[in-house]
């Protein structure tokens, strides 16, 4: 999403870095170049204006054109602004039993799925949560919030037997008391655009059933037209959050930079992907730091002590350190980061990895194929792959004899570092990617 800027902003950071000492002149015209970039961003210029001045007025102090690394003071007086105009991370309140969550938005959003996203991650943290279809105006909106349900194993409350949004939400609600759920997430109906219709009729369900959370569905390819519509469902039924949808995409991101200035509103949850686990909380010094290029490293490990249970860790150690890690081992490595996200979305949290790194993503696909066309013995005991195993290898993956070797070659350098890993000491260290 932040590619384009966190490029222009690395530009911006290497030309002062070039500079020993740092000039007034030298901070305005990298500055100039910053103010550039997040307007090509399509953040809101009333925020780029505010931010630009904020980080000016600290970037031609004394203690900065003085530094040693000025080019470093300027970075972090950058970070430290954009995380103040993100704010700080704001947890759902889910200090009542049962919490309602009532979800809003124009149709669009992503707002149906956004619930099931929503529910799927209450679950994982141990909430039992309720969906309620109240979307009674989109053809369909029903049964795919039921196949969603279904899909994610949570209760839902779902007719099309009436078209009364109202006593629907209520019946929901109640349904969900006497399923002893935790959080309840209501998933209204949207409208092309903000209407006259669509606000009374939230008005109304947000006056009778009293929601601890009011989260607006918002689309991050929408622009400022997102910053828009926050605004304008804020200030005619009030909002306490955003789910940000596709934020995977190639959206400039300015919006996700410009809400909060601009509407007070704090981000929530962002959508990262269109499966059911593709939704994470929002944490603003997460972001900045993969705008800036500092990687994320914490969402990389929450990301891979999703995939590894604690037991898989500790066997997946000892095989590290007795070097005895096998193409079984490997294939199963390859299943859990393909579930992690895409490679080059874990390239961009790795510290120091280049932003315009070319991550080919058919390689695990290559690479699984041809260890899945082996016996079970030969992944256990690739050694035993002579001439004729790898032609059948190979005609079975439908991949060359070539590839066979380099896979094969790959695996026995890898182990060859693993011995002299184990020989260091790999104690303290997770056992990460292969």
């Amino acid at each position: 999403m932040f590619d384009a800027l966190s490029s222009k902003l690395d530009v911006a950071f290497k030309k002062l870095s070039r500079r020993g000492v740092l000039r007034p002149a030298d901070v305005k015209n990298g500055l100039r170049e910053i103010r550039i970039a997040l307007l090509e961003a399509d953040v809101h210029y009333k925020v780029v204006k505010d931010f630009i001045r904020r980080v000016e007025e600290k970037a031609v102090g004394e203690d900065v054109l003085k530094s040693l690394t000025p080019a470093q003071q300027i970075i972090k007086i950058v970070r430290d602004e954009m995380l103040d105009v993100l704010g700080a991370p704001a947890p759902v309140n889910s200090d009542t039993s049962p919490t309602v969550i009532l979800l809003v938005g124009l149709q669009g959003a992503g707002k149906t799925t956004a619930a099931a996203k929503l529910a799927k991650k209450f679950k994982k943290e141990g909430l039992k949560p309720f969906l309620v279809a109240a979307d009674l105006q989109r053809p369909a909106a029903v049964d795919q919030l039921e196949q969603l349900a279904r899909d994610i194993d949570v209760g839902i409350y779902a007719t099309k037997e009436t078209k009364n949004v109202l006593n629907t939400v209520q019946k929901g609600i109640e349904a969900g008391r006497k399923n002893f759920a935790k959080i309840i997430i209501v998933d209204t109906a949207g409208r092309l655009q903000i209407d006259r219709s669509l606000m009374e009729e939230l008005v109304l369900i947000k006056k009778k059933v009293s929601p601890r959370e009011t989260l607006l569905v918002a689309d991050a390819m929408a622009g400022q037209d997102a910053v828009n519509v926050a605004a304008g469902f804020h200030d005619q039924i009030g909002i306490d959050g955003v789910i940000f949808t596709k934020v995977d995409s190639d959206a400039r991101g300015g919006a996700l930079l410009s809400l909060r200035m601009v509407t007070g509103t704090p981000i929530k949850f962002v959508g990262v992907g269109e499966k059911s686990d593709d939704l994470e909380a929002f944490q603003p010094e997460r972001m900045v730091s993969r705008i800036l290029g500092m990687g994320d490293v914490l969402t990389l490990i929450e990301k891979a002590e999703e995939q590894f249970s604690d037991e898989e860790a500790r066997d997946m150690e000892e095989k590290f350190l007795k070097a005895q890690f096998t193409l079984e081992d490997f294939m199963k490595q390859i299943k859990m980061i393909k579930k992690m996200g895409s490679l080059s979305s874990l390239v961009k949290m790795i510290p120091g990895m280049p932003r315009d790194m070319d991550v080919d993503e058919s390689q695990l696909i290559r690479v699984e194929s041809i260890i899945q066309s082996m016996t079970p013995r030969e992944r256990r005991y690739p050694a035993i792959i002579k001439a004729s195993r790898k032609k059948r290898i190979a005609a079975g993956s439908g991949r060359s004899v070539a590839e066979v070797n380099q896979l094969l070659r790959q695996y026995e350098v890898s182990k060859k570092m693993m011995k002299k890993m184990g020989k260091g000491g790999l104690k303290g260290n997770v056992p990460g990617l292969f």
